[in-house]
C-alpha cells in the first residue's frame, strides 16, 4: 500500500478527528455517538493512506525527485 497523504493532510485529519471525538463528551443523548466518526480520519492519518482518494487519483504526497510514477 503506497501512501497518498502528505503531512499537512495528516495533521488536518488528526485535528478534525479529535474534534469529532470530543463530541462524545460534549453532547448528551444519542447524538453523542456521532463523535465516533472521528476514528476514521485518525486511522487514515495514522496509516497515511486514504481509500477515498483512489477512485479520483488524488495524492497529497509531495513528488519525490528521481522516481518515476509507474
Amino acid at each position: 500500500m503506497i501512501t497518498n497523504m502528505g503531512s499537512i493532510d495528516r495533521i488536518v485529519r488528526v485535528v478534525v478527528g479529535l474534534a469529532l471525538l470530543s463530541l462524545l463528551f460534549v453532547l448528551d443523548g444519542g447524538a453523542r455517538w456521532f463523535g465516533l466518526i472521528g476514528v476514521v480520519p485518525i486511522l487514515t492519518a495514522a496509516i497515511g493512506w486514504c481509500p477515498a482518494y483512489l477512485p479520483f487519483g488524488i495524492s497529497t504526497c509531495p513528488r519525490r525527485e528521481g522516481k518515476a510514477k509507474a
